[in-house]
């Protein structure tokens, strides 16, 4: 499965330390001989992006920074991992990479598996599931 790892902070935008950076290349170098990892990066600040966005059927571009942004998106990486649990694992290990390296930093991982066409009928599945649940 590909599972993509979005990495949040709503602290300001910092820049990793050499120490984080280190060990952020180390565990890259590793997941992509292993073929695991098949791409990843970290973002520019929110001053050099732009949003583009349907509002009332109306299509608008909007240059950052944006001031009602909570959450900040600094990285990402995807994967492709056995399954939900070695993604776990995986995103487990990278934060403990910022907790070990970045003292005081507070920030999430989310992680989201790839739709894909045999994907359809589990959703489908899973959203009889949560309706019947309501019911």
């Amino acid at each position: 499965m590909r599972f993509m790892y979005i990495v949040t902070s709503s602290q300001p935008m910092a820049a990793p330390t050499p120490a984080l950076m280190e060990a952020m290349q180390k565990i890259s170098e590793r997941e992509i001989k292993a073929g695991r990892m098949i791409d990843n990066g970290g973002l520019m600040p929110l001053s050099t992006g732009a949003r583009v966005r349907i509002v009332d059927g109306e299509l608008s571009v909007i240059d950052g920074p944006f001031v009602e942004a909570k959450e900040v998106i600094g990285g990402y990486a995807i994967f492709e991992l056995r399954d939900k649990e070695e993604a776990l694992a995986m995103a487990k290990e990278f934060m403990q990479l910022h907790l070990d390296h970045m003292p005081g930093w507070d920030g999430t991982c989310e992680l989201r598996a790839f739709a894909t066409p045999d994907m359809d009928e589990a959703c489908r599945i899973d959203a009889r599931s949560r309706a019947a649940a309501h019911a």
